[in-house]
């Protein structure tokens, strides 16, 4: 299959099964099943999904030596490595105020110790409230990350996102209160 009408295509008929309800996952699958040409779905799919088309191109060489490891009927099983490995995601761009969340999550991020790999995701797709509520679970284990940074950032995240209110304006609520008391604490160690 060549680039050209073939892709754009394959593009229309992905961006429909998308709009029916499909995951990426799921057209993928069936994209590459029907057609075999499972680097051009890849494309396909991201483009569909909006993805810039430099970034779909980059997406598609990075994984080009994982489409060879799979073989024809194994269709299913590539499209979950593939949504695993966040080649189907959609980077969201921020507003300032946004970002700058996102920014000090990283830093409670990075004062944890990290975190765990699938919340990557999060952030390139700006979940900041969900980031923001699972961090303001973390408890610390002696010796790992730096819980005075942590929670500074934590707690200032928090207070800029109950600033925007929303439908999680309570949870945001009660986990900003957590970090100020985990943080008054923390002080007082220190």
């Amino acid at each position: 299959m060549n680039h050209g009408e073939s892709e754009d295509a394959l593009v229309l008929e992905a961006q429909q099964m998308l709009a029916a309800g499909q995951s990426e996952e799921e057209v993928f699958a069936e994209l590459a099943a029907r057609t075999g040409e499972w680097g051009v779905c890849v494309l396909a799919v991201c483009l569909a999904l909006s993805v810039p088309r430099m970034d779909a191109e980059a997406r598609l060489r990075e994984v080009e030596p994982l489409l060879a490891e799979f073989t024809v009927g194994e269709e299913e099983d590539l499209a979950f490595v593939l949504t695993f490995g966040q080649v189907f995601i959609v980077d969201r761009a921020l507003e300032e105020h946004e970002e700058h969340i996102r920014e000090l999550l990283g830093t409670a991020a990075g004062a944890r110790g990290g975190y765990p790999g699938g919340l990557l995701g999060w952030f390139r797709t700006g979940e900041l409230t969900k980031i923001f509520l699972y961090f303001a679970k973390t408890r610390f284990r002696d010796g790992r990350g730096s819980p005075p940074d942590f929670w500074a950032a934590m707690t200032t995240a928090g207070a800029l996102l109950a600033s925007q209110g929303g439908p999680d304006h309570a949870e945001v609520m009660a986990g900003l209160e957590r970090c100020r008391t985990q943080a008054a604490a923390i002080g007082t160690k220190y």
